[in-house]
């Protein structure tokens, strides 16, 4: 099917804003991801996922899932024990079956990319909370405050732009 809308891709220039990098992520928490899962194949038309997940440096436990909709990519993530904070800690408690928005991923494309995220998310006193380094990705979660979800910046390996392209579309 054809694009109705053509999109000019952003300038990337993260030093003079969070928002100019590449969004291509849409990420949600669950306390139970095969209901969650299961509720974006039957009512919303994801129809199949890729998954990664396994223990979290501090000892928890973290199980994510995707897929491609068009341009946009869709995670699911549940998670628990030590270290999960970052993903639960804005659930509700003891709601029963719940799934809450958690963040807007953004792919960076280089080194200046990333320094401008950090800068500026410093120079706007904004918390990063989250930092990691893994074989597919280093990545960051930024809390703007204002916004009641987090921004994920993730400047992938060649492994990790693999992982990527591998994801099933729906």
């Amino acid at each position: 099917m054809p694009q109705m809308l053509t999109r000019e891709p952003s300038d990337g220039d993260t030093a003079t804003g969070l928002l100019r990098a590449e969004h291509f992520q849409m990420a949600y928490v669950t306390n139970d991801l095969d209901r969650a899962c299961a509720l974006f194949g039957a009512q919303l038309g994801i129809r199949e996922w890729a998954s990664l997940g396994g223990a979290m440096a501090e000892g928890g436990e973290i199980q994510a899932r995707f897929a491609w909709v068009g341009t946009l990519m869709y995670e699911i993530i549940c998670a628990s024990g030590p270290g999960s904070d970052i993903y639960i800690g804005r659930m509700p408690k003891n709601a029963g079956f719940a799934i809450k928005h958690h963040h807007l991923g953004f792919l960076i494309q280089n080194q200046q990319q990333w320094d401008g995220v950090l800068a500026n998310a410093a120079q706007h006193g904004w918390p990063v909370p989250y930092k990691n380094v893994n074989p597919l990705v280093e990545v960051c979660f930024v809390d703007v405050p204002h916004l009641g979800h987090y921004l994920e910046y993730l400047y992938a390996t060649p492994a990790g732009l693999e992982f990527f392209a591998s994801v099933p579309r729906s």
